[in-house]
């Protein structure tokens, strides 16, 4: 371990250009990187002094398809992305973490308290406490420090900002206390759990499983004790697509119980028939059983179950387009699978406040510049949905004008052209 100041100069110096070029896939952002590093280590400086430090990092994730189906136990096919929450930390001989987000209050908790709280449902507190209380039960080591954090992946963005901080934490006391050992998959479960039972929110695994793992993988929950994870080893860049996110800049308050409506409506149609989640569940059941169904649970419920169905196909084909190399298939199934969500999932808006739709008038827009400026295209919402982003695959040629055309409608930054990012969370120097 090596002095902050040392850090930063060997950063300024060039020691670690080519880790920050191969983590963030792109020469050309080395030295901005370079920058916000430098940056970091003189926050954390100035708050705890100059004293031995490592550094950490944790993308972002983006939902290629496979919309709301990780909680039923579904198949998703998910990446990592070129934009991460990277983390400054020392430890110390208490049982204490200290953390200071760029923008955000000192949070502090003490580890020696391990059970949840409800008072503490929504803050970073929680997800610290969570993560820790987790690695403890599993005969993990743990233990305090002190941190700086600043983030790229902004909360709301809808690139799973609380996943990469809970793969974040774990992968400090990964490195702090045991030897670096503890394995993504781990990692990405006790961030889950820290998440359902301290934070509060009924989230599924593949947001922590993006963020820990790395790469553009294939993940099918049907054991979730036994996760299978598959690399998908193609870059969207070979099929000449960038990944584009947009931050419709819409509000995600009050929209708890919408996320929540969609897992427990879902949950209710498997409970039907005995079961826990749709995965146990036959379609042709559910098929047969429609007008029952429907009388029961309400069109809804039985609507977000076909979707459920629908997806499981759709991550089968994406997979299988991607690894055929056929891109035009690939954006046909990702077309598919939006529509989906849109019509039988129904998350591109919430009931509640329906003359705010920034989500299907990004679409809209999306899909008039596909038809009228590009060859071949495709755009869905993205993550969780209601507010916040939509996802569009745009050929590389057209990129800036697609830029330029959807941060007229939705402002200045609102567009983030991203790239695979083939490492998940990692000790970056150290």
């Amino acid at each position: 371990m090596k002095k902050a100041s040392l850090i930063k100069s060997e950063l300024i110096a060039g020691s670690y250009d080519g880790i920050l070029a191969s983590l963030y896939m792109d020469e050309g952002l080395v030295d901005s990187e370079k920058s916000r590093y430098v940056k970091a280590i003189d926050e954390f400086i100035g708050l705890f002094g100059d004293c031995e430090a490592e550094v950490y990092s944790a993308p972002g994730r983006s939902e290629v398809g496979g919309n709301h189906t990780d909680h039923e136990n579904g198949m998703v096919l998910a990446t990592s992305v070129n934009i991460d929450t990277i983390m400054v930390v020392t430890p110390t001989t208490d049982k204490v973490i200290t953390v200071k987000s760029d923008g955000y209050d000192m949070c502090t908790a003490d580890i020696n308290t391990l059970t949840a709280d409800k008072s503490e449902y929504g803050t970073t507190v929680a997800l610290i406490r969570g993560v820790c209380a987790s690695l403890k039960d599993l005969g993990y080591e743990i233990g305090g420090f002190k941190g700086y954090a600043t983030s790229e992946v902004l909360s709301g963005s809808g690139l799973s900002s609380s996943a990469a901080f809970e793969t974040l934490i774990g992968n400090v006391i990964s490195g702090l206390y045991n030897n670096g050992e503890i394995d993504s998959v781990t990692i990405a479960k006790v961030g889950q759990k820290a998440e359902n039972v301290f934070f509060g929110k009924p989230c599924g695994l593949m947001d922590q499983m993006a963020c820990s793992v790395g790469g553009l993988i294939s993940i099918d929950f049907e054991k979730p004790e036994d996760v299978k994870i598959e690399k998908v080893d193609v870059d969207f860049k070979d099929f000449g697509l960038y990944l584009c996110i947009v931050d419709t800049k819409g509000s995600h308050a009050d929209l708890t119980d919408d996320y929540a409506a969609v897992p427990a409506e879902m949950k209710k149609i498997a409970a039907h028939f005995g079961k826990t989640v749709l995965r146990e569940v036959e379609k042709d059941d559910v098929v047969k059983n429609l007008a029952l169904l429907r009388e029961k649970y309400g069109d809804r419920a039985v609507l977000r179950a076909l979707h459920f169905y629908n997806e499981e196909e759709n991550v089968a084909e994406l997979v299988s387009a991607l690894n055929a190399g056929d891109a035009d298939r690939f954006l046909k199934t990702i077309s598919i699978s939006g529509d989906s969500s849109y019509k039988y999932l129904q998350n591109v808006y919430s009931t509640k406040k329906p003359a705010e739709q920034g989500l299907s008038l990004g679409i809209a827009v999306s899909e008039d510049f596909i038809k009228e400026k590009s060859e071949k295209g495709a755009v869905r919402v993205h993550g969780g949905g209601f507010a916040g982003t939509i996802q569009a695959f745009i050929p590389t040629e057209c990129t800036s004008t697609y830029k330029e055309t959807i941060e007229a409608v939705f402002g200045e930054g609102s567009c983030h052209i991203l790239k695979v990012r083939d490492k998940g969370g990692i000790k970056v120097i150290g």
